[in-house]
């Protein structure tokens, strides 16, 4: 860029024509056959984010409308007489007001006495009012007849970011457009053709990051630009706009990632601890963590990799990682980072906080892992008549998931009915002698662990089991549904305590409640008769007043 009589990006290149307007094809083609057939309304209200056009596009329909030799494509010429004075900013048919600073009665009065005044040059004079929910509701009042009935040659653009502050007596009164945020390609592309302008070198990957904060906006997005500009010179990279800007770093997503994959929770605890000496805030991070592993989920399927938003190399390490990644993994993933994200604000050491879900995450497949590897999994107990199930010895109990026992269909249960076991030997198994308090234990240890599945985990609490006998298990539950969910956990539960409690015998006898009669309910008299037995005085009084029931 120049040095001398530097001029800002957002201004030097602010769009002249409707053609060179970027991310609002639909308003500004709507406004272009507007004027070609003369169906032109007497005031229109932009709305929409900041920086997205709606000032510049008032202007641009200010200046075409007085243009004297609008081209063919219905554009002003930028040549005549009219063209010249608004570009030079003494045009005498287009009047500008700030409504955020002139929003009193007083100014809306000025305002339309000037109204009546016959524009000087060209057709129309034409009055933009930016911010106008700025005006006051008696400025507003005062604006009303004005804006409904108009002088021929007098129309009205109105300009606001807030549209629900508009009262709806203007908002009747005026055509409405409403302009959306500016697609991060869109924001690139101009980026684009201003650095080719300019002589910038660039990055796509750095412009990408530019127009991500943006936002949805142009005039942010050229701001960021000229920072990024100041800041590096002539050659914008990614790692440039990434320091200046303190954004957080996809490579440091791609690492973690990797970490959680390979089980490894020094690696994601070192990348964690440089992430904050850089003075990355905690909840930001985490948030960025969760995006992260959306946009994993979305590259899985191939059709849904263009949804991604960033530039072309970092699409490709997306890519290749979430050939990676299991989708188990990444629902797994995302359950965690939503459970950190919500506690996060209410946690004393939100530190720890961070650390634990990290630790999580590199837990994720790692039981499956050892199950799966013959050199790590328990070795079953030889059975005498039958093959049993594989079960842990009494120190070494696993981490038990309700989820995973949902796909299970064992046989239907009847009420007071022992839950069916797995046909065993007793021979050489651990008989401990069990403790009701030892029971209690273990059943609230097992419901701990899987209290994020809250149905089952409210089952569970729901009562406390009961020791019945040596070996014996009565657990009660309220009504049919809960039997069968009960069915559908019974089997995990049952090994898990018998893990826990060091003996093989343990078995679940599933009570099903009597429904109880619903309380009587009495009349008045036999409410009466009843408080009489406890107080005979109540009988006396009765009598002596004379009060019989209703």
């Amino acid at each position: 860029m120049s040095e001398s009589q530097f001029i800002v990006s957002a201004r030097k290149y602010r769009p002249a024509t409707f053609d060179t307007v970027v991310g609002q094809a639909t308003i500004t083609g709507t406004l272009k056959n507007a004027i070609r057939h003369q169906h032109l309304a007497q005031a229109y209200l932009f709305c929409g984010p900041r920086g997205v056009g709606k000032t510049t596009c008032a202007r641009i329909l200010a200046k075409t409308l007085n243009c004297l030799n609008r081209t063919e494509n219905i554009e002003p010429c930028d040549q005549c007489e009219s063209c010249s004075a608004f570009r030079e900013s003494r045009s005498y048919n287009i009047f500008e007001l700030d409504a955020a600073s002139n929003n009193s009665v007083e100014d809306i009065r000025s305002l339309i006495d000037k109204v009546r005044i016959p524009p000087q040059l060209g057709k129309y004079s034409i009055y933009i009012i930016d911010e106008v929910h700025m005006l006051s509701s008696s400025a507003f009042n005062a604006f009303l007849k004005t804006l409904e009935e108009p002088p021929a040659h007098a129309i009205f653009i109105l300009a606001t970011t807030e549209k629900h502050k508009i009262i709806p007596t203007i908002l009747s009164r005026c055509q409405i457009f409403d302009f959306s945020r500016i697609r991060t390609e869109d924001i690139v592309g101009y980026l684009r053709q201003i650095s080719d302008k300019e002589g910038i070198a660039y990055e796509s990957d750095g412009l990408h990051i530019i127009a991500q904060k943006a936002e949805g906006g142009m005039r942010d997005a050229l701001s960021i630009f000229d920072q990024i500009v100041s800041y590096c010179g002539n050659q914008i990279s990614y790692q440039s706009v990434i320091e200046n800007l303190n954004v957080l770093d996809y490579e440091y997503y791609f690492k973690l990632t990797d970490a959680f994959l390979d089980h490894n929770i020094g690696a994601a605890l070192v990348i964690f601890n440089e992430i904050r000496d850089k003075g990355f805030d905690g909840h930001n991070f985490i948030a960025g963590l969760g995006s992260h592993f959306r946009d994993l989920l979305v590259c899985k399927d191939p059709i849904t990799l263009s949804l991604l938003d960033v530039g072309d190399n970092i699409r490709e390490r997306y890519r290749e990682q979430a050939a990676r990644c299991g989708t188990g993994f990444l629902f797994d993933a995302l359950n965690y980072y939503s459970t950190c994200d919500v506690g996060y604000k209410t946690s004393k050491d939100q530190c720890l906080h961070v650390q634990i879900t990290l630790f999580r995450l590199c837990e994720i497949g790692i039981e499956k892992k050892k199950s799966d590897d013959p050199e790590t999994s328990i070795t079953p107990v030889k059975p005498v008549v039958k093959t049993i199930p594989k079960t842990p010895p009494h120190n070494e109990i696993p981490s038990v998931s309700i989820k995973e026992a949902l796909s299970s269909q064992p046989p239907p249960v009847q009420k007071n009915v022992t839950l069916p076991q797995n046909e065993q030997t007793t021979e050489n198994m651990p008989t401990k002698p069990v403790t009701q308090e030892a029971l209690t234990e273990a059943w609230l240890s097992f419901a701990e662990m899987n209290r994020t599945e809250k149905q089952n985990y409210s089952l569970l609490t729901n009562s406390t089991p009961q020791l019945a006998q040596d070996t014996k298990v009565n657990f009660t539950v309220n009504n049919i549904f809960q039997q069968e969910a009960f069915q559908k956990i019974h089997s995990v539960l049952t090994d898990y305590l018998r893990g826990k409690l060091n003996n093989h015998q343990v078995e679940i006898l599933l009570i099903l409640a009597e429904k109880r009669d619903a309380p009587k309910a009495y009349t008045a008299e036999e409410k009466f008769a009843q408080m009489s037995k406890k107080n005979p005085l109540l009988l006396t009084f009765k009598q002596k007043l004379m009060l019989d029931f209703e």
